[in-house]
């Protein structure tokens, strides 16, 4: 594991956004060789999830929505009357506009996912969020912001890196991570660049799967359910409100 050092939670927003302005060109590319192109059939999973715990959704977000897969996979439900993608870097947004139609139907906008301050109170039925929420400088408020929105009974489909089970894997998946993962950032975006230092060094303080099942719970959420992909390397979590 190499030195990189994680910025302060004051210093995060700024440091994300900033960062993920820069990448936006590779980022794409460097999920399909990260996942092996499994982060696909995850983010099929996250729609099919959301579909799945909803009855006749009609309003559906994709927070931190980056370049635009889930909103583009929520965007071909016909049935959404409102499909919206919040991400608060401007350039990810530029190239999730290239995956998407962009009607009355769906759109795009820029926000902070500790902020809705666009989205009312128990407006939303199906609320996404793609590797995310650990590049959020707080998490409980996050959450708490996110089950404001939804309506009674809606629908929070998270998906993010989660913890190696069982543990004798954690060797191998630590060094895949924090020193194969990088060197493919660098080799796709042209050089060296911190963000791809920073994306697996996130996860060090993230929760787990089984700690953000308890936060949820905690923070009022009901029938919190996680799937592993890939012994752990992923996990979807499944909460209702």
């Amino acid at each position: 594991m190499n030195q990189y050092e994680l910025p302060s939670p004051e210093k995060k927003p700024e440091y994300v956004k900033s960062n993920f302005d820069h990448i936006a060109k590779a980022y794409d590319r460097f999920n399909d060789w990260n996942s092996f192109f499994l982060h696909r059939s995850w983010k099929n999973w996250v729609v099919k999830e959301a579909l799945k715990e909803s009855s006749d959704p009609k309003i559906a977000v994709d927070l931190c929505c980056g370049t635009g897969d889930i909103t583009a996979r929520l965007s071909r439900v016909k049935s959404f009357q409102s499909v919206t993608g919040i991400d608060f870097s401007e350039n990810m947004l530029s190239y999730a506009k290239t995956k998407l139609i962009l009607d009355n139907r769906v759109k795009l906008q820029v926000g902070d996912a500790m902020n809705l301050k666009s989205l009312k109170n128990d407006s939303v039925d199906i609320l996404t969020m793609g590797f995310g929420l650990r590049n959020v400088s707080d998490l409980k408020k996050c959450l708490s912001e996110i089950k404001r929105v939804l309506k009674p009974g809606g629908v929070f489909v998270n998906l993010d890196v989660g913890r190696v089970r069982p543990k004798f894997l954690k060797y191998f998946a630590d060094f895949y991570f924090f020193k194969i993962v990088p060197i493919f950032g660098y080799l796709l975006y042209g050089s060296k660049h911190e963000m791809f230092d920073y994306l697996p060094h996130s996860a060090k303080s993230y929760p787990d799967q089984e700690n953000l099942k308890k936060i949820l719970e905690e923070l009022g959420f009901h029938s919190v359910r996680f799937t592993n992909f890939v012994f752990g390397n992923a996990v979807g979590h499944v909460a209702k409100k």
